[in-house]
């Protein structure tokens, strides 16, 4: 579960890139919406299985509510989903043995 959450904590960080890409070409350039009707909908299913995501692996992982509560927090603002499936990790990775 842990690993289907990375994969989805990452699409998040990289459907937010999109949207603000296709935001930065739409509202400054002028250039036309292409690019956010294109990954305004991706990143809002990105948004949503990450939601989901965080729920299943706190669920499994036995996550703290306040650790729940940030993870869900961290959908909002841009790429912080990024840094709070590194978190994760490093607090989920045992130390290898030499």
């Amino acid at each position: 579960m842990l690993r289907w959450f990375r994969v989805v904590a990452v699409a998040e960080a990289c459907s937010w890139a999109g949207l603000l890409v296709g935001m930065f070409f739409k509202y400054v350039t002028d250039t036309g919406e292409l690019g956010v009707k294109v990954f305004g909908p991706i990143h809002g299913a990105m948004f949503v299985l990450y939601v989901v995501a965080v729920l299943l692996s706190a669920r499994e992982a036995g996550w703290s509510r306040g650790a729940v509560v940030l993870g869900l927090a961290c959908a909002v603002p841009p790429f912080t989903s990024l840094w709070f499936e590194r978190r994760v990790a490093a607090r989920t990775t045992a130390p290898q043995l030499a």
